[in-house]
């Protein structure tokens, strides 16, 4: 018998592993949502790392009952951490498909420590090439009717990823942490994880990035609308586990982000917004079907929790979802609507320019047909990319009106209108005036045409150097 192969023998008999903790973060209420477990072995043992652990564990045939202690002490753990939020328990599929892989051992654990099933999510790894899809099929079915969720691990990664996700269409997809590393400097992995949210949604499936470490990559997966997240960037994983995640590291957009206005030259998103009123994510889906059925005008529902919007839902998509199957009333009907949100909806302040805004949803490409609209951080209403489209075509009509049609810079009624603004409300203000010497002759020699390519010339000078968020230009 190997070295290695008696301390793991020695491991097992003695119980010697540890149960480490890592939040799972939902980006759409801030909070975590539940907790991944993840085991090491003794901290002077080679076998200290999981890869070593499970490695050797498959080497000498002894997965099956490694992973049964791992569960053992992992829910022993978490009952006495006395934890409400949901536990990730990883389950590797050779694992689960060996013929005398016992069944119910999960349940009996459950039973002995007083956790609910409800909380349990089967954490499907997916490291080796699995073709007996079948039974696959129907040990997730096994488990789903003793009251689990399943969670599909490293999407990408492994073999048989696409495959399987479309088999068992599993509540949870873990995005493979090499996709988001780094993931706002490459535009292939960021269609990629683009791609794998859109898959997402019309699945009814939630993805959590995983291996997230930076700020950068954190901004990048919320502009996805990636639902929720985990890594380094928010907690490490713990033997005591992380209970609240500080809410600054939520904050994707910095306060000053928006362009200073001193002349309110641009127009606010406030006047398009709508005030519906909204539900709680904890809604039950029948509750929410039957606001639909009352008011055939809703169109779209939005989902606040303490003041924050933490989702939409869109009529069409929630009846086309809801009535896929023949029982998706019964089976859904108590569920809470979050189950159904897609994405982190956009939160845009009510005090932002319609420019801005419109800079925002094209820049994320991401094809937001409504957003939320706040007032100090709070629900304040929604707003539709069409009204906001609407709004900038009639300030563009209303400013082409009143344009110079050589320089289409605003002509003196616009000026004169903004002056007697910033001197009723007393704002203090500077005026720059200039005037080309010598005009008339450089145009008597060298004709009118050369004249205005003078006066354009100017007229961008000057917009390079005073901007529209900087202070007002005409001619």
């Amino acid at each position: 018998m190997s070295n290695l192969h008696k301390e793991l023998i020695n491991i097992l008999d003695g119980e010697k592993l540890t149960p480490y903790f890592q939040p799972i973060v939902s980006l759409t209420q801030h909070k975590i949502i539940g907790y991944e477990a993840l085991i090491r072995g003794p901290s002077d043992s080679p076998l200290h790392s999981a890869f070593n652990l499970f490695d050797t564990a498959e080497r000498f045939n002894l997965s099956t009952r490694l992973e049964f202690v791992c569960r053992e002490l992992t829910i022993q753990r978490y009952a006495s951490l006395a934890i409400r939020e949901k536990l990730f328990i990883n389950v590797s599929p050779s694992v689960l498909l060996q013929p005398d892989f016992e069944n119910g051992m999960t349940l009996k654990y459950l039973d002995k420590f007083g956790v609910d099933p409800r909380l349990i999510v089967i954490e499907l790894t997916e490291h080796q090439p699995t073709d007996n899809y079948e039974l696959m099929r129907n040990a997730v079915l096994h488990y789903r009717n003793m009251g689990f969720e399943i969670a599909l691990d490293d999407l990408g990664a492994g073999y048989s990823g696409l495959r399987l996700w479309s088999e068992l269409l599993p509540e949870y997809v873990k995005i493979d942490s090499h996709f988001i590393n780094d993931i706002n400097n490459d535009p292939v992995k960021f269609n990629f994880v683009k791609s794998i949210q859109n898959i997402a949604s019309s699945l009814n499936c939630h993805v959590i990035a995983e291996g997230i470490e930076t700020e950068n990559e954190f901004k990048a997966i919320a502009e996805l609308g990636i639902t929720h997240a985990q890594g380094y960037y928010f907690a490490r994983p713990a033997f005591i586990p992380t209970e609240k995640i500080d809410s600054a590291l939520f904050i994707t957009v910095a306060a000053d982000s928006e362009p200073f206005d001193p002349f309110n030259v641009t127009k606010s998103i406030s006047h398009i917004a709508k005030f519906i009123t909204p539900a709680s994510s904890e809604t039950p889906i029948s509750e929410i079907m039957e606001r639909f059925q009352r008011n055939n005008e809703l169109t779209i529902l939005p989902l606040v929790d303490n003041n924050i919007g933490v989702g939409l839902i869109f009529r069409d998509m929630f009846l086309t979802k809801l009535f896929v199957s023949r029982y998706g009333l019964e089976l859904y009907g108590k569920k809470p609507i979050k189950l159904f949100i897609d994405k982190i909806p956009l939160s845009i302040d009510q005090n932002s320019s319609v420019q801005a805004v419109s800079k925002k949803l094209t820049s994320t490409m991401r094809n937001d047909a409504a957003f939320i609209i706040t007032r100090n951080g709070e629900y304040a209403g929604i707003g539709t990319t069409m009204d906001l489209l609407e709004k900038i075509t009639r300030q563009q009509i209303a400013s082409a009106k009143q344009a110079n049609p050589l320089t289409l810079l605003p002509g003196s009624v616009p000026i004169n209108e903004q002056i007697n603004q910033l001197l009723a409300k007393e704002i203090p203000f500077s005026v720059g005036y200039f005037d080309l010497d010598n005009f008339k002759p450089f145009n008597d020699v060298y004709g009118y045409h050369a004249g205005d390519e003078i006066i354009k010339a100017v007229a961008n000078t000057i917009r390079q150097f005073i901007p529209l968020e900087k202070g007002l230009i005409g001619h």
